[in-house]
């Protein structure tokens, strides 16, 4: 490590934490157009998203052409996410953070998350429906909490030019105005359940971001002034994986996977092979088995008809290899699962038990689990409803009071559950996770 790439380093980057006053205000699109259009202008952007999300992040990757990483103050800790951003800002010319929700929602808010890392603020504002009242949602958003660095606001699904005109003059003189984006289908993100659709899933994405980009060139949006990015020192990941080959399920089904959980099981030393249940006839040859999260739900018939592959993960699993399933790789794991129109389909039947998808959002919050290593943070975000026969011998404990707790199934080396795990969290426990018994 050289002196300029250590944490004790400084590095100054432009910097935007993009919030907005609510969701659905569009600041993913806002942001992948803003990633696109420094893009074009030869800038390296690197693009984080604030808080636990899955879909958004292959929205961005596809505008910025890195992958995109999280920050989140309770999940990953401020050490992690300044550590990230110090990395980010050692290469990039341009740093932009998507918040979570509403500016000031959440305890982990992004509004807390700007303050804390000294990030300027731009605010996405959904203007169809307005006129000057723009300027006064945009005025209170910058004054709710003083100590905010409130940079600016980009206006979303602006009617015309006359339109965005009239917004712009309804803010205060030392408020940046960094442009307008139209109402315009063709650049809007479709939806489904969980989210936004996953950016592999959508045939024109690159040109919707164009096209969202297209509307700045017009304003030619500035750069806010550097950050000053700085890491405190951590402790080495101690690699108490060396030797270990984790085979990673990872496709249209199983496609929720951060990419720090990957880095973190590098840094621990595993070998990861990758594959695919939709395809794949077999497990890649492996120590340890990770089934995560995704839409296994969107492909019942499929996995059902991967009858060598169910046995491979019985084989697996009778040898006394470790498991590790989140949410979706769980659901793959019982008996059975009915999808949203009713389709019911026999999955590994590992895990006793059948879960349908409903119509609502079962449980979303943050969680943690206690393990003998301490304990490990996460979120859990699902639709299914479940009735397992296997005793779990464990729940984890939701970060909000009122929050509902998950259960924590564990057999011999199988741990499974609808938490999805942030390995940065506790690399020790995950570590313990994934170690084969000796033999």
């Amino acid at each position: 490590m050289t002196p300029a790439d250590s944490p004790a380093a400084v590095h100054h980057c432009p910097a935007l934490l993009i919030s907005a006053p609510a969701s659905g205000q569009g600041k993913t699109t806002a942001t992948a157009a803003l990633a696109r259009w420094h893009t074009r202008q030869g800038r390296r952007v690197r693009v984080f998203k604030t808080g636990p999300d899955f879909l958004d992040p292959t929205i961005l990757a596809q505008a910025s052409g890195y992958p995109v990483y999280q920050l989140d103050l309770w999940m990953g800790g401020e050490a992690h996410c300044r550590a990230l951003l110090h990395a980010a800002a050692a290469e990039a010319d341009l740093i932009l953070i998507e918040g979570v929700m509403g500016l000031h929602d959440g305890i982990a808010s992004s509004a807390s998350l700007a303050a804390t890392l000294g990030l300027p603020v731009l605010a996405v504002i959904d203007g169809s429906a307005m006129a000057q009242t723009f300027g006064a949602i945009a005025l209170g958003l910058a004054r709710y909490r003083p100590s905010l660095n409130f940079y600016g606001v980009l206006a979303n699904r602006v009617g015309s030019p006359g339109h965005a005109e009239m917004l712009r003059e309804s803010l205060p003189a030392d408020m940046a105005w960094l442009g307008a984006l139209p109402r315009n289908e063709a650049a809007a993100l479709p939806s489904r359940h969980l989210g936004l659709v996953q950016a592999d899933e959508i045939a024109d994405i690159s040109q919707r971001i164009d096209r969202a980009a297209d509307a700045l060139d017009a304003v030619n949006p500035s750069l806010p002034a550097p950050v000053a990015f700085s890491a405190p020192a951590q402790p080495a990941v101690p690699r108490q994986l060396e030797g270990v080959t984790i085979a990673i399920a990872r496709d249209a089904a199983f496609a929720f996977l951060y990419p720090a959980n990957l880095d973190t099981l590098r840094a621990l030393g595993a070998e990861l092979r990758f594959f695919s249940p939709l395809t794949d006839a077999s497990l890649p040859h492996a120590d340890a088995l990770y089934l995560p999260g995704g839409y296994p739900e969107l492909h019942l018939e499929t996995l059902a008809r991967n009858h060598s592959l169910t046995q491979a993960v019985h084989t697996h699993h009778k040898t006394g290899k470790p498991i590790v399933a989140e949410c979706g790789g769980l659901l793959t794991l019982l008996d059975a699962l009915t999808d949203h129109d009713g389709h019911r389909a026999e999955l590994i039947g590992l895990i006793p038990g059948e879960a349908r998808m409903a119509k609502r959002l079962v449980n979303l919050g943050m969680h943690g689990i206690l393990l003998p290593e301490g304990e490990v943070r996460g979120h859990s975000f699902h639709h299914a409803t479940a009735s397992i026969r296997l005793k779990p011998n464990a729940s984890s404990i939701a970060q909000r009071h009122n929050g509902t707790p998950e259960p924590i199934y564990q057999d011999g080396r199988l741990f499974a559950s609808f938490v999805h795990l942030y390995f940065p969290s506790n690399p020790a426990a995950i570590a313990a996770l994934f170690t084969p018994q000796l033999s």
